[in-house]
């Protein structure tokens, strides 16, 4: 990979982004993700070459730049946060596409996001508490925020937070969909018994690998 075009072709096959030149300067071209406008590629000329600046974790910044001499800390960026690729044609396009694809990852990355996907992962007939989702959406300790975000679930269709109870297996007082009698209607259609407001958890919870 050594021409623009075929960065921004790339960027752009991921979902929900867009291409952006902000700066009134076309030799800057972006892509964004749409669901927050953050740019993860940004692509310029500079000395010749097609330069690439991508969202990195910091512990694998260095990681990349011991591997390739073209991949130095972020021009114009946060070093710690960001790389940049020189499309010389020392690195292959498959580490150039990685590259790219951790920096989508990092940019469309929210702990709601995270919390949806795990609350989808929740087996028909099974419940989960919400330390449980909070686990598996990468932070035990957000379990409040679970909450907060199936409080405000915008697909309940295909996100089922009523599979979602406290650590004791009681259903939720404010149910965002109905209340509490309507979560256990729902569960109760799964075949979960609900009993006095609260699920046994020893038979119905799922069991994280």
């Amino acid at each position: 990979m050594r021409r623009r075009e075929e960065a921004l072709f790339y960027g752009l096959s991921f979902p929900d982004t867009y291409q952006d030149a902000p700066f009134n300067d076309t030799n800057w071209q972006l892509v964004r993700y749409k669901g927050n406008k953050k740019a993860f590629l940004w692509t310029y000329e500079k000395d010749g070459f097609i330069n690439l600046n991508v969202k990195v974790d910091p512990d694998k910044a260095l990681f990349w730049r011991d591997i390739y001499k073209s991949v130095i800390p972020g021009y114009h960026q946060n070093k710690e946060h960001w790389n940049t690729i020189i499309l010389d044609g020392s690195i292959p396009d498959k580490d150039i596409k990685v590259m790219i694809a951790e920096s989508y990852d990092l940019v469309s990355d929210s702990p709601a996001k995270r919390i949806y996907e795990a609350v989808k992962k929740i087996p028909y007939g099974h419940v989960a508490t919400y330390g449980q989702v909070a686990e598996m959406a990468g932070d035990r300790k957000m379990a409040r925020a679970v909450g907060n975000a199936l409080h405000k679930n915008p697909d309940p269709e295909n996100i089922p937070c009523y599979r979602v109870v406290n650590a004791k297996g009681e259903l939720a007082r404010e149910f965002a969909f109905g209340g509490t009698l309507k979560q256990g209607e729902m569960l109760g259609a799964e075949g979960v018994e609900v009993i006095e407001g609260r699920v046994d958890l020893e038979k119905y919870r799922m069991r994280v690998n």
